[in-house]
């Protein structure tokens, strides 16, 4: 049987300045520009930051086992990363959230433990996330996992 699941749709648009370099990180803003330092950041002008998050997603994100796949559609294209919850997460940045390959935890962290960071996803993706009139599509689901 499988675990229950909950989920959170996000709304974004590309940005001609998306790098996607980072190497431990990446980001989701609310912010609708971006300079070129933030290499991290995947997509601008997103409709949900952390705080906008439902009460019963952060709940069970932050519960032992928590199990984030995270999947980001733009156009044709789509790419998947996974991560995990901890019950350290705090879940209250308005403006960001930020998915991280290490345990580090701020208020701006959605998940720890990621396999990908910014310079892991394909070079396609990026391109997509380039063009400032992409519409992105990205969809958290979360599953309570044994671990």
């Amino acid at each position: 049987m499988c675990p229950p699941e909950l989920k959170e749709v996000i709304l974004a648009q590309g940005h001609e300045n998306v790098l996607v370099t980072h190497r431990t990180t990446f980001e989701i803003t609310k912010e609708p520009e971006l300079s070129k330092s933030g290499t991290c950041i995947i997509v601008v002008s997103a409709d949900k930051a952390l705080k906008d998050l439902s009460p019963e997603f952060k709940e069970n994100l932050r519960k032992q086992g928590s199990r984030l796949t995270i999947l980001i559609e733009a156009g044709d294209i789509t790419e998947m990363a996974s991560a995990w919850g901890n019950p350290r997460l705090i879940l209250t940045h308005s403006k960001d959230i930020v998915v991280r390959k290490s345990d580090y935890i701020c208020n701006r962290t959605l998940a720890v433990q990621a396999d990908k960071a910014a310079c892991d996803f394909s070079r396609n993706l990026v391109e997509r996330l380039r063009d400032p009139l992409q519409k992105v599509k990205i969809t958290l689901t979360v599953q309570i996992h044994d671990r």
